[in-house]
């Protein structure tokens, strides 16, 4: 019988999508303490694989769903490659629910009750203002039209002024847009990957951080070595699999025989 396994919690990575499932990261606290003898555990990070389906049925998106806290029940799963599944273990999801907050749920009762109260206030303070100017409209109507009068002679004058064009806004220097030390830019399917590499599976922590920077800034943090010939990856192999996540088109290289 499958060994069955539940999570809860919210992603910890982007929400990344395929022909028929979608896929996400999340990170579950191991034990607080542990038997004598043995050591404690930090986390464990997991690949959580969803079907099209029944992620649609959720309502969730690729913003809510970093948010949101969550409840996943599966599966573990060995068979998916190393590539699609930067977690150390991987879990086919049987049922996903999203878990109501009972914070947000209190909060936004609060809030709702203070915009109903502010609301009340102001729509009296325009009552009480609509009353006080009806009792001193036929006090301020001949120095309103003496006011319409000084306006229509002005504007003639104000016609005969010619408009000046707004000056240029001085343009900002651009920021780099490629990690320092880049060679060159090639189109991300022309790299090929040894078989070595696809054996390894990167540290998921400095995976997390090399996403973190791809998303502060838009780019590596680091190019990729490759071969200039064959387009071989010499180097950077969790760089590689960072930009396949993010579905970066282009990436930042150095030739291994210019270093």
């Amino acid at each position: 019988m499958p060994h069955k396994i539940t999570l809860t919690g919210s992603a910890t990575g982007p929400l990344r999508e395929y022909d028929r499932y979608v896929s996400f990261d999340m990170h579950e606290k191991g034990s607080p303490s542990a038997p004598k003898g043995l050591k404690k555990s930090t986390f464990i990070s997991y690949t959580v694989f969803v079907a099209k389906k029944a992620f649609n049925k959720t309502g969730l998106t690729k913003k809510s769903i970093m948010h949101e806290k969550i409840l996943i029940q599966g599966e573990p799963t060995l068979d998916i490659p190393i590539d699609e599944c930067p977690g150390e273990i991987g879990v086919i999801c049987f049922q996903i629910t999203i878990l109501p907050n009972k914070k947000d749920k209190e909060g936004n009762e609060s809030k709702d009750k203070k915009e109903t109260e502010h609301e009340s206030s102001k729509a009296q303070k325009e009552v009480a203002a609509t009353k006080q100017e009806e009792k001193t409209s036929p006090v301020s109507q001949p120095v309103a039209k003496e006011e319409k009068k000084e306006a229509e002679t002005v504007q003639p004058e104000a016609k005969k002024t010619p408009v000046q064009e707004p000056k240029a806004a001085p343009q900002q220097k651009q920021l780099p847009t490629q990690p320092k030390g880049t060679q060159d830019v090639v189109n991300f399917d022309e790299i090929i990957v040894p078989e070595a590499f696809l054996k390894t599976r990167p540290n998921p922590e400095k995976t997390q951080k090399v996403i973190d920077f791809v998303k502060r800034t838009g780019y590596l943090d680091e190019p990729l070595t490759i071969d200039k010939g064959s387009k071989v990856l010499k180097d950077g192999y969790r760089r590689y699999i960072v930009a396949k996540t993010m579905k970066i088109d282009k990436v930042p290289v150095v030739y291994e025989y210019q270093q």
